[in-house]
């Protein structure tokens, strides 16, 4: 199971920390990532990273301002949200796929083996 956090109300300009915490998988063996959806809008793959950080992806949307990273000592990855914008409002989620990180970047954000509880992020204008 996959458990994020740390979403909430933000105003433009400031930042976030999103927490994934993995519990009952082999956690090494994963890339995970973070989704978001945004009301009214489909499903968007923003960032994900490699089984041991040798890969890492990031929407267009989001590039140079969110970081992601992974602690496997933890089992969580993180996703350090700097500069948000109002169009970064969504519902975001992780997830956890041996091929996740080369999923995203074509755009196939269905089918993954994991798939984690949802945490709200606002971004005020």
């Amino acid at each position: 199971q996959l458990q994020a956090s740390g979403g909430g109300l933000v105003q433009a300009g400031g930042s976030l920390r999103l927490s994934c915490t993995a519990s009952g998988l082999n956690f090494d063996y994963y890339h995970i990532g973070w989704l978001r959806q945004a009301p009214g809008k489909g499903r968007e793959g923003v960032s994900c990273i490699g089984t041991y950080e040798n890969i890492e992806y990031y929407a267009d949307t989001v590039k140079g301002r969110f970081t992601i990273s992974r602690d496997n000592d933890k089992d969580t990855v993180y996703l350090e949200m700097n500069s948000l914008k109002p169009e970064d409002t969504a519902v975001y989620y992780c997830a956890a796929d041996p091929d996740l990180c080369d999923a995203l970047p074509k755009g196939v954000y269905y089918g993954m083996d994991y798939l984690g509880t949802e945490t709200q992020v606002t971004v005020s204008s």
